[in-house]
């Protein structure tokens, strides 16, 4: 099979902890992506679960997100704790 050469970008450290990695089960960084570029084409699909670990925020998080940045930039009074607040409030 005729072979061919492909150069790709990636942030350094990236490159430095993959190879390390792949070292430790004794691959080079072409053997891994060849392995990882076969099982894709093998599945027909990402060989590996692709989402996000965590939720974007809903629009109620954004809006109490946008308020709260409000309140800072309003320069009114701030509390260094909740103590602080409750005691100025009298509670």
């Amino acid at each position: 099979m005729p072979m061919t050469a492909m150069n790709i970008r990636m942030d350094a450290e990236v490159k430095k902890e993959a190879q390390e990695l792949f070292s430790e089960f004794g691959l080079d960084m072409t053997t891994a992506i060849n392995l990882f570029l076969r099982q894709s084409i093998r599945e027909r699909a990402i060989p590996f679960a692709v989402r996000m670990t965590q939720p974007l925020p809903n629009a109620a998080t954004l809006a109490a997100m946008d308020e709260g940045d409000r309140i800072i930039n309003s320069g009114k009074r701030r509390f260094a704790n909740a103590n602080e607040m409750f005691s100025e409030l009298g509670i």
